[in-house]
C-alpha cells in the first residue's frame, strides 16, 4: 500500500533516540504532526533493547555526566512518580582496580567526586569479606601470570548507578508519545533522504549545485513522506542515510555481545550484602580485558560482556549474531580467575547488538547537519543512559533555542554535542 504523507517533523529510527526526541518534540509542540518511521515490527527492535541496560553517572567528562545524571534522574520519576515498570534496580557500578589502576584513574576519581557523585571505595579486604566469590590475588599462579592479570587492591562503587530493562523503556517512550497523538508506522523502510531545491524548477536532474537545497523528507518502502523537518535518529545505519547526500554521522558501527548465565552456582553473586539495598553484586567490571557483567533481578540470571575496542573491527552488520567461541576461548579465561564460581558454565543465551562510536571523544551528536535536518546519534554505547538527556536537546535544537533544559532543572548548551562549535572533554573514565 502506498503511504504518500505530509508531517511537520518526520523521526526516522523508533529506537531509543528516535523515540525520546520524538515524545518531547510533540511534549513541546502538541499541535505539531510528529510521524515516527521504523523498518523493524516495534520500538527498539535495531540495537536499543539488544543492551544490557546499565545506567551510571560516574563520568570523568563534565558533559557526560550531566547527560547520564539528569536522565537516571528521569527513569526515577517515570517508575517512581509516573508508576511506569522499568525495573530499575539501583544495584550500582563495581570498578575492580589493582593499585597501579586505582592510582591511574586517582586525578579522574577526584574530578567525579568534587561533582557531589556518591562514590565509595573499598579496600581489597573489605571486598573479600563482602564478595566472597572473588579472588583478589593471584601470587603463585603461573597460568594467572601468563595472562597478565592484575590482583584487586581497590572497589570504586557508583552508587547512583544500575540496571534498567531498555525493552520497558522504549515501550515506555512511545506509549507516553502516542498519548499525546504523536504517530509511529512500523515496518516502514526508509530508502532515502529527499534533497530538494528551496524553488522546485521542474527541470530534470534537480537539484543543481546552484540551486539552495533543503531535506524535504524521505523516500520508503511505502512511498514519499514530506516534511517540514527530519530527524535522522537511525543508530549505525544512519551512515546509510547521511552519506549519500554528503554529510557524516560521525560514527562507525561496532558489535558488542551479552552472553548470559543461570546456575546454582551463581546464587553468591545474589547474596553480597553491604553494597546496595539489593543484597547483590552490583554491575562489575574487572581489571583486564574489559570484561563485565551483572545480576539480572528479574530472571535470577547473570548477563556477561566484553569492550572489546582493540582487536573488535568497526563494520556495520545486518544481522549481527553471537560467537560462542568468542566467550569460550576468551573471555572465559579471565573470567574464572577472578569468579571461580563461572567454572565450566556455558551461557544458556546469548544475542549481539551494534554501537555506533563516536570514537573522537565517546559523546553523541546532536547537530542540525543541513537545512531541514537534525541528527542524533553517536551514542558511543550509551544511549540509554544519556536517552532523555539528548530527546530534550533535540527539541530545544528544533524549536532553535540555544540551550536546553534538563531534567530536573539544569541548563545545557545545545551546541556543545554539535559539531561546528563542539565544547566536549575526551572521556576520561572509560570501561
Amino acid at each position: 500500500m502506498v503511504m504518500n504523507m505530509e508531517c511537520d517533523v518526520l523521526v526516522i529510527g523508533a529506537g531509543i533516540l528516535g523515540l525520546s526526541s520524538a515524545y518531547h518534540l510533540k511534549v513541546r509542540h502538541p499541535n505539531k504532526r510528529v510521524l515516527v518511521v521504523e523498518r523493524f515490527g516495534g520500538p527498539g527492535q535495531g540495537n536499543s533493547a539488544k543492551s544490557e541496560g546499565a545506567f551510571r553517572n560516574v563520568f570523568g567528562s563534565e558533559t557526560n555526566y550531566l547527560l547520564a545524571d539528569s536522565t537516571i534522574d528521569w527513569f526515577i520519576h517515570l517508575q517512581e512518580d509516573l508508576g511506569y515498570d522499568l525495573k530499575l534496580a539501583k544495584i550500582g557500578y563495581l570498578w575492580l582496580f589493582s593499585e597501579k589502576q586505582y592510582s591511574h584513574h586517582s586525578e579522574a576519581l577526584e574530578k567525579i567526586r568534587s561533582r557531589g557523585v556518591d562514590l565509595a571505595v573499598f579496600k581489597r579486604g573489605e571486598l573479600s569479606g563482602k564478595i566472597p566469590d572473588l579472588v583478589v590475588d593471584f601470587e603463585g599462579d603461573e597460568e594467572a601470570e601468563l595472562l597478565g592479570l592484575e590482583p584487586v587492591d581497590f572497589g570504586v562503587l557508583g552508587r547512583k548507578c544500575g540496571s534498567i530493562d531498555a525493552d520497558s523503556l522504549v515501550r515506555c517512550y512511545e506509549e507516553m508519545f502516542l498519548k499525546l497523538g504523536g504517530e509511529i508506522r512500523y515496518g516502514v523502510e526508509v530508502k532515502r533522504l529527499m534533497l530538494k531545491p528551496e524553488v522546485e524548477l521542474g527541470l530534470p536532474g534537480e537539484p543543481f549545485i546552484w540551486q539552495d537545497v533543503h531535506v524535504a523528507g524521505a523516500e520508503t518502502s511505502r512511498g514519499e513522506i514530506r516534511a517540514e523537518t527530519t530527524i535522522v535518529a537511525a543508530g549505525v545505519w544512519s551512515g546509510r542515510l547521511l552519506e549519500p547526500i554528503g554529510l557524516d554521522p560521525f560514527m562507525r558501527a561496532k558489535k558488542r555481545q551479552i552472553f548470559t548465565f543461570k546456575d546454582p552456582r551463581l546464587k553468591g553473586l545474589f547474596q553480597v550484602e553491604g553494597l546496595n539495598e539489593h543484597g547483590v553484586l552490583p554491575f562489575t567490571i574487572l581489571p583486564k580485558a574489559g570484561v563485565y557483567f551483572k545480576p539480572e533481578l528479574t530472571e535470577g540470571s547473570v548477563w556477561l560482556g566484553c569492550a572489546d575496542n582493540l582487536g573488535r573491527r568497526f563494520g556495520l552488520e545486518e544481522d549481527p549474531q553471537p560467537e560462542e567461541e568468542y566467550y569460550t576461548n576468551n573471555i572465559y579465561h579471565v573470567l574464572v580467575k577472578y569468579f571461580p564460581c563461572f567454572r565450566d558454565l556455558r551461557p544458556v543465551n546469548m544475542w549481539a547488538g551494534q554501537y555506533s562510536i563516536n570514537s573522537l571523544d565517546q559523546t553523541p551528536v546532536v547537530e542540525a547537519l543541513a537545512p531541514d535536518l537534525i541528527y542524533v546519534g553517536a551514542a558511543s554505547g550509551s544511549g540509554i543512559m544519556k536517552c532523555d538527556a539528548l530527546g530534550r536537546i533535540t527539541a530545544a535544537l528544533y524549536a532553535g533555542e540555544k540551550e536546553a533544559e534538563l531534567y530536573g532543572g539544569k541548563r545545557f548548551r545545545v551546541s556543545d554535542i554539535g559539531i561546528e562549535r563542539r565544547n566536549v572533554e575526551r572521556e576520561s573514565f572509560i570501561i
